[in-house]
């Protein structure tokens, strides 16, 4: 289990609530101040996850925690025939359909309001499923991980992209001071929201990364996982499959 983190704000909604409380909050400023606070690199660990579900030429794919739709967009470019984005914010999707459309791509891509924890789709649908910063925004880590596996078919592609904390001096001691003052700084300045980016900041130093993942994804029964650390360590990409 991942360490807690405090509520994004204190009110009586559970994370689940609160997250997409957040996110709906953020939603119009999200992908300019992604942009700037991962310096635009978060745009070729994104590719890197397209080459993946690229090469198992996957039909159908399922993006979870779509948000603005930015990975479901690129994965177009593979040769699936259907992409679906789900999101628990109505905000971010809205953001993301309107990009879709804008790309005239509304008859490849979908955006759904739904739950990670309770994906509306029966089981073995997918043949491949993405995670792109959302995981460590599950209420329940181990639930929404399950959740995947039974959407996922047999051999089918499950590939994470997540942040993470670099291990090896000086990047460990420079990622630490980022994230806990430089982040939250450039949310407090930019964005209307002043305790979301506090939050996004705080989840991601706690949130298990690199084997203690990988345990947890081995546990819930995905097989042939691996971890590929990105740009010092700072986000890494999880790659399991369904046996």
């Amino acid at each position: 289990m991942s360490e807690k983190v405090k509520p994004y704000k204190d009110s009586q909604l559970n994370k689940k609530q609160q997250v997409a409380q957040m996110f709906d909050n953020i939603s119009k400023e999200y992908d300019g101040l992604n942009r700037v606070i991962s310096f635009g690199i978060d745009v070729k660990w994104r590719k890197k996850v397209v080459d993946i579900v690229a090469k198992s030429n996957a039909k159908r794919i399922l993006d979870i925690a779509t948000g603005t739709g930015d990975l479901a967009i690129n994965l177009a470019q593979t040769n699936a025939q259907e992409i679906i984005g789900l999101d628990i914010s109505e905000g971010m999707l809205e953001v993301g359909r309107k990009k879709i459309a804008e790309r005239k791509l509304s008859d490849k891509i979908k955006m759904i309001l739904g739950d990670s924890e309770n994906i509306p789709f029966e089981d073995n649908s997918f043949d491949a499923i993405t995670v792109a910063f959302g995981v460590r925004n599950f209420e329940n880590l181990e639930k929404g991980l399950s959740e995947i596996l039974r959407v996922l078919k047999p051999e089918g592609t499950f590939v994470i992209l997540e942040t993470s904390v670099p291990v090896k001096t000086p990047f460990k001691q420079g990622y630490k001071i980022y994230s806990k003052y430089i982040l939250p700084t450039i949310g407090k300045v930019f964005s209307k929201d002043r305790v979301a980016y506090s939050y996004l900041s705080e989840s991601a130093s706690v949130f298990p990364y690199g084997e203690a993942l990988n345990n947890i994804l081995r546990q819930i029964g995905f097989s042939n996982v691996k971890d590929l650390p990105q740009t010092m360590g700072v986000a890494t990409i999880y790659t399991a499959t369904k046996s």
